[in-house]
């Protein structure tokens, strides 16, 4: 009897405190979704994409809770629900960092194309807005997008620097840097266009060579990495199944385990190295 009675009495203080905490944590929480929703909002309109905010609020509201919920089914534990939980929290947003990467990635690879249909249009007597106009029509998303952006925001009053200006800052990209770049000098000289366009377009097919080979060759040297690094591990794991005396003095002994704590962070060392090391900026 006493013993439900101290159980009630604590439910009921944990109640209380959470009912007097409530007005003050949901002001919190709704402030933090709506700088968010409010954050993200913008990155999606730069993808062009419209997403209601109502379905921005529950989708940060319900990521959490479900991967919580999954997590502790899966674990049977309160800790890697609260894992799985905090995972949740961040995913929205890794996922929108993913959907810009793709789409950077994706305006790169088109952008060649595209400046080819500039400076075969150029070439045909057309001005740099109709063939801007031509990439529209023949290019799909998203350079198809951006550039069609730049032609409303020409017919609303804006200057063609000022849309690649804002363009070039959409879209974080080297190769797209050099187009402006060029477009912008050969506008304020008056020089023709199409020269500087074919040399551009020479330029960022070596650099997508060079790019190419060593993305090749550093993904070697994480492969060794990834493999140097899980070697020791996986041997550790079948002598220990082969043989468990005689890895257990590494376990049972204070200075086996010590010398494991050691291997352990040396390891993780070695790897970071690794994946340093094997980083190459161009």
């Amino acid at each position: 009897m006493l013993l439900v009675l101290i159980f009630t009495l604590a439910f009921a203080s944990i109640a209380l405190l959470a009912w007097q905490l409530y007005p003050a944590g949901a002001r919190i929480i709704g402030a933090y979704h709506a700088k968010r929703v409010k954050r993200d909002s913008k990155r999606l309109e730069r993808m062009f994409l419209e997403v209601p905010h109502k379905k921005l609020i529950l989708v940060y509201g319900l990521s959490p809770v479900i991967t919580g919920i999954g997590g502790f089914i899966l674990t049977q534990t309160l800790a890697g629900g609260l894992i799985a939980a905090a995972f949740g929290i961040i995913l929205p947003n890794t996922a929108l960092k993913i959907m810009e990467k793709n789409r950077i990635r994706k305006f790169r690879q088109q952008l060649i194309d595209g400046l080819m249909i500039i400076s075969s249009s150029l070439k045909g007597g057309l001005s740099l807005l109709q063939s801007i106009e031509v990439l529209v029509e023949e290019m799909p998303a998203p350079i198809k997008q951006e550039f069609a952006l730049i032609l409303r925001e020409n017919k609303m009053g804006a200057s063609l620097s000022e849309s690649l200006a804002r363009l070039n800052k959409r879209i974080k990209s080297e190769e797209l840097n050099l187009v402006v770049t060029a477009i912008d000098i050969a506008r304020e000289t008056g020089g023709n266009l199409t020269e500087p366009l074919k040399k551009l377009m020479l330029t960022i097919r070596e650099r997508d060579k060079l790019l190419g080979k060593l993305k090749t060759l550093t993904m070697q040297a994480k492969l060794q990495g990834l493999i140097m690094s899980f070697m020791p591990i996986i041997f550790g794991i079948v002598v220990y199944y082969l043989n468990p005396g005689f890895f257990k003095i590494m376990l049972v002994v204070p200075t086996g385990r010590m010398l494991l704590v050691i291997a352990g962070v040396l390891q993780m060392v070695g790897a970071f190295l690794l994946w340093k090391l094997s980083q190459v900026e161009v």
